[in-house]
């Protein structure tokens, strides 16, 4: 033994140890051929996406193959009657104007009156033959493509938790938004443009506003970037009297000052996100007035969309949302939320049809169905489905009778329908019943937990396994709960 062993501490002999080095070599080697395969098969437990400061929204690989790469999520706010649109009841029909028998007196907004049948008729359509409302007939036509989950369940009967609850899996606010968490987890393929964009209602924004596309706890940058059609990205372009060339020159000494400031203090993840944000901001300035200039679009498209309509300013102004919606996916943008409907306003500006159901619905139908319907089949047309799955989604339904001296429909929480289709999606299927008046959900009933774990899924993530530590607690978008619907994948 030399000088330099002599001075060794034992944990040092021991590593220079041939007959131990090649003994925990080869157990070394074996644990992680183990740690892969476990790996592989999704049994290592719960497994936290790698953040680069520096690269925030760099694509991350998902837990598992996915099905989905992208997300476009059709969120119609204000709680659409499930019983004017996809889940038809004769039984209602037959009941129409004779009291419900142990009902509720008294729902959340008054007295309840009696049992009213759907204010539209119901037609079969498509090979399936499914029933589905005229109010909707451009969407009625793809009903083969869809698959209907009309059991679904939600724990408030209040817009403003019920939307929370639909998008962050709380009723409380300061929890991260589904798109957050989706882009937290696999980041996007365009760095050019944000991961998650939320395209408000040309009427306004939801009721839980910002909730609905907020970060929550998660790392600021994964919050939704919101703008539309008709208002882009706020302070994107330079003021006045600043050239491109003077811009880019500006950006460029911008860029070599924060390299040499975060040089100087390595490690600083805040500081390397406020940085990445600023860069993207400036990509930005490129990308978004392009995908926003709808100038470039064909007009057999606009006028398939409904977006050249000079008689409802407010269907072209949806329509047009629906065209960004569309191009934003073209250029790989990971999660897009788009809002039909705005705030509580007696229902004139969403779906909250309390007092005048039908007339408000008439109104409001005809903005969504072919714009929306539009954006389907020119996605599908353009192989975009392949890759791409659609979610049609409202936070609550509405009860089988009308309220004591209205002509609308209470809020119900305890069965209502949404649907989904493209990438994963199983067609022509309708999973769920509710009852025969279709107030509460009777079979394979399924909280909304249970519907935001199958997007997850279709998206190549567990949502178990999608955690984030947050006040002593791995939290989740499913909270302790959530089971796939097995039914509706392909």
């Amino acid at each position: 033994m030399n000088y330099l062993s002599e001075h060794l501490s034992p944990g040092g002999r021991h590593l220079l140890d041939r007959r131990n080095f090649l003994s925990n070599s080869a157990t070394a080697l074996s644990s992680i051929a183990l740690t892969s395969l476990l790996s592989r098969e999704n049994l290592l437990g719960v497994q936290h996406p790698i953040i680069d400061p520096t690269r925030p929204y760099a694509p991350r690989p998902p837990h598992f193959a996915p099905k989905a790469k992208n997300v476009v999520v059709i969120f119609c706010a204000g709680a659409v009657s499930q019983l004017e649109t996809w889940d038809y009841k004769p039984e209602l029909i037959k009941q129409d104007g004779k009291p419900l028998k142990g009902g509720p007196a008294v729902t959340f907004q008054g007295p309840a009156g009696n049992l009213a049948r759907p204010q539209y008729e119901f037609l079969p359509r498509g090979e399936t033959g499914k029933m589905v409302s005229e109010m909707i007939p451009h969407l009625a036509k793809q009903t083969d493509d869809f698959a209907f989950i009309h059991s679904l369940t939600s724990k408030t009967n209040t817009h403003g938790p019920a939307e929370n609850f639909l998008s962050t899996g709380f009723v409380q606010d300061g929890f991260p938004s589904m798109g957050g968490w989706v882009s937290y987890a696999l980041g996007t393929e365009n760095q050019n443009l944000p991961a998650f964009v939320s395209i408000p209602d040309p009427r306004g924004v939801p009721q839980a506003s910002v909730n609905n596309w907020g970060p929550g706890f998660l790392p600021a940058e994964f919050q939704g970037t919101t703008f539309s059609a008709s208002k882009p990205v706020r302070h994107l372009s330079p003021p006045a009297g600043i050239t491109p060339g003077k811009d880019h020159a500006t950006r460029s000494l911008l860029q070599r000052m924060n390299a040499r400031h975060l040089e100087q203090n390595p490690g600083d993840g805040k500081l390397a996100a406020r940085i990445a944000s600023y860069e993207l901001a400036a990509r930005m300035q490129l990308s978004v007035p392009e995908i926003g200039d709808l100038s470039s679009e064909p007009a057999h498209i606009l006028k398939s969309y409904g977006a050249d309509d000079p008689s409802n300013p407010t269907k072209a102004g949806f329509a047009k949302n629906c065209i960004l919606a569309r191009r934003l996916i073209e250029r790989g943008v990971r999660f897009v939320q788009l809002f039909n409907g705005a705030y509580a306003s007696g229902g004139k500006l969403n779906w909250d049809g309390h007092s005048k159901l039908k007339e408000q619905y008439d109104v409001h139908a005809e903005i969504l169905d072919q714009p929306a319907a539009a954006m389907i089949e020119d996605m599908r047309q353009r192989g975009l489905l392949e890759d791409t799955l659609v979610v049609w989604c409202t936070e609550f339904g509405r009860m089988p009778m009308f309220q004591k001296g209205a002509r609308g429909r209470d809020h119900n929480p305890d069965g209502f329908t949404c649907w989904m289709t493209g990438a994963g999606v199983k067609p022509g299927v309708s999973h769920g019943v509710t009852d025969e008046l279709g107030r509460k959900a009777i079979q394979d009933i399924h909280p909304l937990y249970d519907f935001n774990a199958t997007i997850l899924h279709l998206l190549g993530l567990d949502h178990e396994n999608l955690t984030y530590y947050h006040n002593g607690i791995n939290r989740r978008l499913t909270n302790v709960e959530g089971h796939l619907i097995r039914e509706v994948l392909a």
